[in-house]
């Protein structure tokens, strides 16, 4: 109810009748303030006009007055400043740790906008506003996704600045551990972020040249070298397997010599997870292109388009997995490069991203707006969400449109946050 009175507050849904304070003198909002989503007062530089004055401060919202004292409030000097305070029940007087007592507005929220709040936060269909969709003009919706765009954008840099982090302030390490991450497309992402922290670049870098023995460094730190990686009805093929048997040699060479720890092998997920996309696969993949030298941070910043990147990061598998899916599995050769459409998935969910995180964080704002650029050079995503919000009339022109979309599910529509979204807004505004 809080959260609702602090919305209505907002965006000035005030009932009809004027507002007054509880001594009977007349309120004017001019207006509302800053929302504060950290500690202290709910609205911060608000702009009031009780009686024949005019205030400049906070306000502070809760559905009972009497809160303010039983959150402390009253001995916080963070809330000295509180010029008005509004609650749905008025049952306190309500004081500041300085001792001065503040004005309070009795204030309810509009029978219509609670009734159209609890609908939709009720509503068992996806999205649960797809009533009002239609209705929204171009430029209302587009403008909303531009803004989900660039929070998913922002959220996206801090998990890549965590790792940069994390990896010594080494940015190249972080592209390489993000790339390694989306190269596990969903269900092997922790698996893949894991494993990539556990390789020692320094160390690979000594042996880069060398793709036989990059790719016996990553299979081998994957742990997917050990006996009991392999499945038991196929280990005794595996152990026949004179590729396999010069794999797990030349690692356990690596691993003595850099004093390696191979991550566990159970952390890869293999059920419902299709051959093309096993974990063998992705690192001999991974090797080869880590082998190229065309996945570094200073070519990539170099791409001025979507296709630029696309021909960057293409990749293949080493010649043993054209016939293999796993060790002691062969089947028909066949040439298993990156798809183009998982290719595009690294452009949208690496490279973007880094480039965009790589620009806030040298402070290059031409790299930040390139980001946005490849974006809108690709394609829309096509997944359920992007499918749902298509039936519903919001129609995605391009992949920043879909990141927007995937933006706007997981952060909004699945955490029921319908008062923090602009089409939520537009159906309660709507239909009240």
């Amino acid at each position: 109810m809080e959260a609702l009175l602090q919305y209505a507050w907002k965006h000035k849904m005030f009932p009809l009748k004027p507002l007054e304070t509880t001594d009977g003198l007349p309120v004017e909002v001019i207006d509302t303030g800053l929302q504060n989503a950290d500690a202290g007062p709910d609205f911060f530089n608000a702009k009031v006009k009780i009686g024949g004055t005019v205030w400049i401060g906070n306000v502070e919202i809760h559905e009972k007055s009497s809160y303010w004292t039983a959150h402390g409030h009253d001995r916080d000097a963070a809330y000295d400043n509180v010029v008005l305070h509004v609650a749905s029940v008025i049952d306190a007087d309500v004081v500041t740790a300085a001792g001065r007592r503040v004005a309070q507005v009795r204030m309810d929220v509009p029978p219509g906008v609670t009734e159209n709040y609890a609908a939709l936060l009720h509503e068992d269909r996806y999205p649960p506003c797809y009533a009002v969709v239609p209705t929204l003009g171009r430029l209302a919706a587009h403008g909303w996704m531009s803004r989900l765009l660039a929070e998913r954008l922002e959220q996206k840099t801090a998990a890549i600045a965590r790792r940069a982090e994390l990896c010594g302030g080494d940015w190249e390490a972080a592209l390489f551990v993000t790339m390694a991450r989306n190269y596990g497309f969903g269900v092997n992402g922790d698996a893949f972020e894991r494993w990539a922290m556990s390789v020692p670049l320094s160390a690979a870098a000594r042996h880069r040249d060398d793709l036989f023995q990059i790719e016996a460094l990553f299979i081998g730190q994957a742990g997917l070298l050990a006996p009991e990686a392999v499945p038991e009805r196929h280990r005794a093929d595996a152990e026949s397997d004179a590729y396999f048997t010069k794999l797990r040699a030349e690692y356990t060479y690596l691993a003595h010599k850099f004093g390696l720890n191979q991550i566990d092998w159970k952390a890869w997920k293999f059920m419902r997870t299709r051959p093309q996309n096993f974990p063998h696969i992705r690192l001999s993949q991974l090797a080869r292109l880590y082998h190229s030298r065309r996945a570094d941070l200073s070519r990539l910043a170099e791409c001025a388009s979507a296709e630029q990147m696309r021909a960057l990061l293409r990749t293949e598998v080493t010649p043993y997995w054209e016939t293999h899916y796993a060790f002691g599995q062969a089947g028909d050769r066949r040439r298993k490069a990156l798809s183009t459409a998982s290719l595009y998935l690294i452009v949208i969910n690496t490279a973007a991203p880094m480039l965009f995180a790589y620009g806030r964080h040298r402070r290059d704002e031409a790299l930040c707006a390139r980001a946005f650029d490849i974006l809108a050079q690709l394609k829309a995503e096509d997944n359920h969400i992007v499918r749902l919000w298509r039936q519903c009339g919001l129609e995605a022109d391009n992949a920043g449109d879909s990141q927007a979309l995937i933006q706007l599910k997981r952060e909004y529509c699945d955490r029921k946050e319908c008062l923090r979204c602009k089409i939520g807004y537009e159906y309660l505004k709507k239909r009240s």
